[in-house]
């Protein structure tokens, strides 16, 4: 059958790089593990509570994390910064002290910055957040795929994949739909591929949204 590898670590070192940087000894690598997590999930939590963008989206493309021995330095990429930059200084104060507060780190100081991105919609996260809004506000689920397209393709990206899976529109059985607009080379490395996967809470149910951007060769 299909061995399937996530398009991100199958590129680590060619056109991927890691989204947390810092070393660890082997008997503490998985509490470093569990720390980036805490610090991810804060951070999503608190734009969720702050935010009511249109749509309800958050637009995080994706959240680094670089750690050294006194500072935890964390870039948050945003496709829509504006929640953040009204108020700014004090948002993200509060935001800090959030995380500090999670991880209650007396000796390392945290630093937070906010990135902005050009175009947010070639970001498969972003784009899954933007049908997993349409998904629950019982839109037909052909017409948010087509939609997502529409708006990757503005972006100019090269080809998308988008896949959702579950109980669909609430029938009874489960079943998996996709969709494909361009080339999407998931077998050449030296493609730079944008992956993520997403769950989405209906009222019927649990369904998955997988989405491969092709953004460009190297």
């Amino acid at each position: 059958m299909g061995q399937k590898i996530n398009p991100l670590g199958f590129r680590l070192g060619t056109t991927q790089s890691h989204h947390s940087i810092w070393f660890a000894q082997p008997k503490k690598y998985s509490e470093g593990l569990e720390e980036d997590k805490k610090i991810r999930d804060c951070i999503k939590n608190y734009v969720q509570k702050n935010i009511r963008i249109s749509s309800g989206m958050e637009g995080i493309a994706r959240i680094e994390i670089q750690k050294r021995i006194d500072l935890i330095q964390i870039i948050i990429y945003m496709g829509f910064p504006k929640l953040l930059i009204e108020d700014k200084p004090r948002r993200i104060e509060e935001l800090q002290m959030n995380v500090q507060k999670e991880l209650n780190c007396v000796n390392r100081k945290l630093n937070i910055a906010i990135t902005r991105i050009s175009n947010p919609y070639g970001h498969p996260n972003i784009l899954a957040e933007f049908i997993a809004g349409q998904l629950k506000n019982r839109v037909s689920f052909r017409k948010a795929m087509k939609k997502a397209i529409e708006l990757t393709e503005q972006a100019n990206t090269k080809g998308i994949q988008v896949q959702i899976a579950g109980r669909i529109d609430g029938k009874e059985i489960a079943r998996v739909e996709w969709i494909r607009e361009g080339r999407v080379p998931l077998q050449t490395i030296e493609a730079k591929i944008d992956y993520c996967s997403y769950t989405v809470r209906t009222i019927y149910g649990v369904l998955g949204i997988k989405i491969w951007i092709f953004v460009d060769e190297e």
